[in-house]
């Protein structure tokens, strides 16, 4: 290769170094022809219409009868009914409530909802009532919450059911229903006090001193 050959490759090399580089650092330069980058999946990682787990007749036998401090025939007799009226749960909510009333009343309460695969989250609940009793107390509540999809679906104003409540071996149980969620209040030694669940009760995340 004589002299001037020589020097014109070596100009020519000098002028493509530059573009080379941009090939290399520039992803989006014409000179990669490596093909486009793979797709990213923006699906989420769970089913969008996923449908919570159910707690089994004998889960919930076992933690009423736990949590209330009442015999496992006690709280399976209650059960038994809430099973068939409504089927498996898909959370309950397990706390402590005080009430009073005469005619008119208050219900305050908080707890610890459950759901199967997710961690426990306080609720606190409030409102008022109306019946024919008299009275107060401080109980516990074991609240079986069915259709309950999410935690924060329980956050919400549900009313009584007219006529639902009814008393078995010492357990009293009710019903409130918003849209197509279901509560079933099951509680120990209401006594008089049962007649008082016409009403409503506001699931709130913090504590209101006002129940309306």
């Amino acid at each position: 290769m004589d002299r001037r050959s020589l020097i014109a490759a070596g100009a020519a090399a000098v002028a493509a170094w530059p573009l080379a580089l941009r090939a290399q650092t520039d992803p989006s330069s014409s000179a990669v022809t490596e093909g486009p980058p793979p797709p990213h999946d923006i699906r989420p990682s769970y089913p969008a219409t996923s449908q919570a787990e159910t707690y089994s007749r004998g889960e919930i036998v076992n933690g009423v009868s736990d949590f209330l401090g009442v015999s496992a025939e006690a709280a399976a007799g209650a059960i038994e009914r809430i099973f068939k009226e409504n089927g498996r749960p898909t959370a309950y909510i397990a706390g402590e409530e005080g009430s009073a009333a005469f005619i008119g009343g208050l219900r305050y309460g908080s707890g610890l909802l459950y759901m199967k695969n997710r961690k426990p989250v306080k609720v606190y609940w409030q409102g008022p009532t109306v019946g024919f009793d008299w009275g107060g107390n401080a109980s516990r509540s074991f609240t079986l919450c069915y259709n309950l999809q999410y935690p924060e679906m329980i956050y919400r104003r549900f009313p009584g059911v007219e006529g639902s409540a009814y008393l078995i071996g010492g357990l009293g149980v009710n019903y409130q229903r918003a849209e197509d969620i279901t509560l079933a209040p099951i509680r120990a030694g209401v006594g008089l006090r049962l007649g008082a669940n016409i009403g409503y009760l506001a699931y709130s995340r913090k504590r209101h001193i006002l129940p309306f």
